[in-house]
């Protein structure tokens, strides 16, 4: 039985939309015109119990809105979803008690006070016995190395050690589910790192199911080996992380090592030369061009070395997002509307 079953599920938002103008603002107090958001769009997926899957898009794509649905924070506009054989949105107690949900933007800390204080707190909410807390409080702050730092008050922490304190105080009641929304968000690498380990350590010895979202593409690739990527409220790959970069990037880098110590000149015929270090270079070329481009590259020129490697998974992200972007872009330029967005009138 998977631990997320999901099946056609939509979340759409009815927004009003305000005209400029103090005739049209007036207008709008008798006829409003709103615009219907599709902010999940009738996705499907399965994610099996003790997995760690990323959950990939670009900003607006659907994601935060999917991990609300499944954690039963909003009701969908149609759909079905089974999250460890509950139904997220009837917020029954059963099913609060196994699951977290983390999201780096927001706290769940009291700000002003330590933050062993507010682990007392999730204690008496979800029950935890007093010999299991101070077992796990002891077990998460020294994997976590913030022992020392649990008196001190929220607001003087920095803002990994303040992350690290919101893992923790997710995991004190062992949750089978954990979704984790930009845990690592403006944090430095050195904090990124820890908090990475920690993830990968602490979902393997306790078999628990992570659905996680990032921008940060060493997260995912430290963390997962599956991949979900939503765009425009729609699922647009679903499967191994490695296969990312074969299905979406349209290029390949070359790097060249020519013989003495320049580059050759109009190197740029080859391909977009995007970094040159001579006499070294590396140079991005179309994939089906790629075998053309070596055999004139080693007839031409005189090369000591030579490699071909996939763009990094982060370009090739890029890439595919900047590319549906300029569709959307497209589709509005020719008078088409952009598939997420409907309008319609109504009257207060």
């Amino acid at each position: 039985m998977p631990a997320i079953s999901v099946r056609n599920l939509q979340k759409i938002y009815r927004v009003f939309r305000k005209r400029e103008g103090l005739l049209a603002s007036v207008r709008g107090l008798f006829h409003r015109r709103y615009e219907s958001i599709r902010a999940v769009d009738g996705i499907d997926f399965e994610i099996d119990q003790g997995e760690m899957v990323a959950f990939l898009g670009p900003n607006g794509a659907g994601k935060t809105t999917t991990l609300k649905l499944l954690s039963g924070l909003i009701f969908p506009t149609d759909g079905e979803a089974e999250v460890l054989g509950h139904v997220p949105w009837k917020r029954e107690n059963s099913y609060r008690r196994r699951f977290s949900l983390v999201m780096g933007q927001k706290n769940q800390l009291w700000w002003d006070l330590p933050a062993q204080e507010s682990f007392r707190l999730h204690k008496e909410i979800y029950r935890i016995d007093a010999q299991q807390f101070d077992k796990r409080i002891a077990e998460l702050t020294e994997l976590l190395e913030v022992g020392d730092l649990v008196r001190q008050p929220v607001r003087e922490l920095s803002l990994g050690e303040r992350m690290r304190m919101e893992l923790i105080a997710a995991l004190l009641h062992s949750p089978d589910l954990l979704l984790l929304d930009e845990p690592t968000i403006g944090l430095d690498v050195v904090s990124q790192r820890k908090v990475q380990q920690f993830l990968k350590y602490y979902q393997k010895e306790r078999k628990i199911t992570v659905l996680l979202t990032s921008h940060y593409m060493k997260d995912v690739e430290a963390l997962c080996q599956r991949a979900i990527i939503i765009n425009e409220g729609q699922i647009k790959h679903d499967g191994p992380l490695d296969e990312i970069v074969d299905r979406f990037s349209q290029h390949k880098v070359i790097e060249v090592q020519f013989s003495g110590t320049s580059l050759p000149e109009n190197l740029d015929r080859f391909g977009e030369v995007f970094d040159s270090q001579p006499p070294r270079a590396k140079i991005r070329v179309p994939r089906a061009e790629v075998p053309a481009t070596l055999n004139a590259l080693l007839d031409r020129h005189t090369i000591e070395d030579i490699s071909v490697e996939d763009r990094p998974l982060e370009e090739a992200m890029a890439e595919l997002f900047t590319d549906s972007a300029r569709h959307v872009d497209s589709e509005s330029a020719n008078g088409q509307p952009p598939g997420r967005h409907t309008s319609d009138n109504g009257h207060d």
